[in-house]
């Protein structure tokens, strides 16, 4: 065991190997609230004055600089040195994240690399990838120390709004039409950031990016199946306050930057081609004084769907009222069987409506399968979505969960009649049902269970 831990320290701390045309340096510096770890790669033969890019991760806890040492490697032969850094995992969860905080991170790298022998403190700039995309030019905008920003896959539209898209972008992708990617998705991201389940939901993307006004170079693959490739660079050109920036999409490239072989689904380990030779070339002429003036080279992809507006939600379909919708569902209509038996046991009569039990047992069914349902898309979708088996445009779980709605429903209307023929605690307990029934149609019609496309 000792053995072992010892090992995995010296792993730890052991700098990424690098060719021998590069050099490596390892480095340490404060970021927000903690002290973060990086390596400085340089050219062997580096010239002094030479510009430095600080690189910042995407999504995830503790990212390690390694995931990044192809591009810290790339970047570094085109003249550049390059800090790459552990990502924080402090602070850093699925329901509590701070791009405030990375961006200190951020500024942090880029005070520590302006310090770095044979650096020009005053051509260092950042690259974000990613969620990256999104912290990069926050940092920048708080820093004039940041000579230039480029991004990589980065957004210009909020979180929520991009990762919704994707989600259902690809059940499109899928074969997947209806109500399904076109409503309940985005409704049920909406109702995970108003459970404070998805950190950052309503960044403020456009608006960080009017203050930016450093030179900016965008990048994104024709291939990206996780930031709206044909929206975005338009977004970020009109966020931007300055026409010094440069849109430029790469063929065959994915999310990252990265050659796909199949459209953007599967990351390769090798760099488009041309991409690092771009970043070089593009951050050697703006740290020259040759500043670009709103170019787009490349073509922009279509989308197979566009992005929809997914507003904060109104206090009537909030996670709390959805919270107390499925706990009335439970009480209410799962009830219904419990006091039977309940009675049955201490040896009463029940006169039962068959009606009455497929209510009972179908529309708390429908109600708690539908929210896994969504659950399991959030969790496994991204660039390639696993709804399974499709009829008609619509997975069999889902057309199995609309068909249950509308069974539900319908013994909710022939439950009427046993409701106005019972007397006493019969009539009370099939009214009670009954309320439950009621309050189940709107949720239905909500989720997009009772809509037919």
């Amino acid at each position: 065991m000792l053995k072992s831990l010892l090992l995995a320290l010296v792993m730890s701390t052991t700098p990424p190997a690098v060719p021998a045309d590069l050099t490596t340096t390892e480095v340490s510096f404060p970021g927000h609230g903690i002290t973060l770890h990086g390596t400085v790669v340089s050219p062997a033969d580096a010239r002094p004055g030479r510009p430095g890019i600080v690189l910042i991760h995407g999504s995830g806890s503790g990212n390690k600089r390694t995931t990044l040492m192809a591009e810290a490697t790339a970047f570094a032969r085109q003249g550049l040195s390059v800090l790459v850094y552990d990502k924080r995992s402090a602070g850093y969860s699925l329901t509590r994240r701070s791009y405030q905080e990375l961006a200190t991170d951020a500024l942090g790298a880029v005070g520590a690399l302006r310090a770095r022998p044979g650096v020009d403190p005053g051509k260092v700039g950042v690259l974000g990838i990613s969620e990256g995309g999104w912290v990069a030019p926050l940092a920048a905008s708080r820093s004039p120390q940041v000579a230039f920003v480029v991004t990589v896959g980065g957004n210009a539209m909020q979180p929520l709004r991009q990762q919704s898209w994707a989600i259902a972008d690809s059940l499109r992708r899928a074969g997947v039409s209806g109500s399904l990617p076109g409503h309940a998705v985005p409704s049920f991201y909406r109702l995970l950031a108003d459970g404070g389940m998805f950190a950052e939901a309503y960044h403020d993307a456009t608006g960080v990016l009017g203050r930016v006004r450093q030179p900016v170079l965008g990048i994104w693959g024709d291939g990206d199946l996780l930031t709206p490739p044909q929206e975005t660079p338009e977004l970020m050109a009109r966020a931007l306050s300055h026409d010094h920036y440069t849109l430029r999409i790469f063929a065959g490239a994915e999310h990252a930057a990265h050659v796909t072989p199949d459209g953007g689904v599967t990351r390769s380990a090798e760099l488009a081609p041309g991409y690092a030779e771009s970043v070089g070339r593009w951050v050697g002429e703006v740290t020259s004084g040759r500043l670009p003036g709103g170019e787009q080279v490349g073509t922009l992809p279509r989308q197979t769907s566009l992005t929809v507006p997914v507003p904060p939600m109104a206090w009537w379909e909030s996670a709390a009222a959805q919270l107390a919708a499925l706990a009335l569902f439970a009480v209410i209509l799962a009830g219904y069987p419990l006091w039977a038996l309940a009675r049955r046991v201490r040896g009463g009569s029940v006169r039962g409506s068959r009606a009455a039990r497929v209510l009972a047992l179908l529309a708390p069914l429908t109600a708690f399968g539908a929210q896994a349902y969504l659950m399991y898309l959030v969790i496994t979708g991204a660039e390639l979505a696993t709804p399974g088996p499709l009829l008609f445009g619509r997975p069999l779980l889902w057309l199995g969960l609309q068909l249950l709605a509308v069974a539900a429903l319908v013994a909710a209307v022939l439950t009427v009649p046993a409701w106005r023929r019972a007397r006493g605690s019969e009539r009370v307990r099939l009214g009670v049902l009954l309320t439950g029934g009621a309050l189940f149609l709107p949720w239905a019609l909500y989720w997009g269970l009772l809509t037919p496309l």
